[in-house]
């Protein structure tokens, strides 16, 4: 996750925190609203997580990805969130150094890990696709879950080696209210390419020849149409109709979380060339940290499982007996 560099340590002599601009009932207002946005991304994920968890028939490899992904999301609404909500009220940082290098951790380690989950469902998607057969020859659930396991290890590796080796556990210059931490040119490089151009050309790739496949696979569709009897025909067809919607909600998913990731990257890209105020990072955190609001209503908006679950846990029949075998795809 790359940072806005703050080595200008005579800059401490001068800042001070702003003076609240803004009347007591919009102040209020913003917090409120943004308690309901934290909510939201809390509520919205956990019943994403409880869902995958709870319903047998939503057992399958691709929703361990999708439940790794809630996780990450739920993390970052309960424990980044809450941060940026008063740092962006207040418009200074107030928490002390320490709280500062902890915010940076782990809101990049649950960023990467938010990235490479998006990857992975990409491949997914594709491997499910382009040989279904040895899909669901090869990729059990518990090789997902391994695959899961590995992906968060990694990420968090790499979240430490990368703030350590930048010197942030060991001497960092902050001034009282600001949050930024120093990064070297190298790391930088490094992180942007592991952190987005890599994850992204991954996803573009596999998206792209998702695409193309789903194009064939509405070819044979209807020339199954010509040549099939109506039983065999209506099977087929709504195996690949399936397919290709888990496709197409899964390429929004990415779609929406790239557009609230690019300009993070764009912010970071431009620091290293012109100096660009705190305000204008703190909408960039808010835009990234969004996403974690939006994915749970892409859920529900295109899947209708998700509904159904979220109908059963608000009324208490999940503590039913047997109630995880209860038939929610149908």
């Amino acid at each position: 996750m790359n940072l806005t560099d703050f080595n200008q340590s005579d800059r401490c002599v001068h800042f001070s925190c702003p003076e609240r601009s803004v009347s007591p009932a919009i102040y209020m207002s913003l917090y409120m609203f943004g308690f309901a946005v934290i909510l939201l991304t809390v509520c919205g994920n956990m019943l994403v997580i409880i869902s995958v968890c709870h319903f047998k028939q939503l057992h399958t490899p691709t929703n361990m990805l999708v439940l790794s992904l809630a996780v990450s999301d739920f993390l970052f609404g309960a424990l980044v969130m809450p941060s940026i909500l008063i740092w962006t009220v207040e418009s200074c940082w107030t928490f002390g150094r320490d709280l500062c290098i902890s915010f940076w951790l782990i809101g990049g380690f649950l960023m990467i890990v938010s990235i490479y989950n998006i990857a992975l469902i990409s491949v997914d998607r594709y491997l499910a696709l382009s040989n279904p057969f040895l899909y669901t020859s090869k990729i059990s659930r518990r090789t997902m879950c391994i695959v899961v396991y590995c992906n968060w290890c990694v990420c968090l590796a790499y979240s430490i080696t990368f703030y350590y080796f930048n010197g942030t556990f060991k001497s960092s210059v902050m001034c009282p209210g600001e949050c930024f931490l120093s990064l070297n040119e190298v790391w930088s490089v490094i992180d942007l390419v592991y952190s987005f151009i890599f994850p992204l050309s991954v996803i573009i790739i596999l998206y792209t020849r998702v695409f193309v496949i789903a194009k064939k696979h509405a070819t044979a569709i209807r020339e199954l149409n010509n040549h099939t009897r109506p039983k065999t025909q209506k099977i087929t067809s709504q195996s690949m109709k399936s397919e290709r919607k888990a496709a197409k909600v899964l390429c929004i998913l990415v779609s929406v979380f790239m557009v609230c990731l690019l300009p993070y990257f764009i912010y970071t890209l431009l620091g290293d060339v012109i100096e660009l105020q705190t305000k204008t990072l703190l909408k960039v955190l808010v835009v990234v940290h969004l996403n974690s609001t939006i994915n749970p209503f892409i859920y529900a908006l295109f899947y209708p499982w998700f509904r159904r679950c979220f109908k059963l846990i608000i009324t208490l029949q999940i503590f039913q007996t047997d109630s995880a075998l209860i038939n929610v795809l149908s």
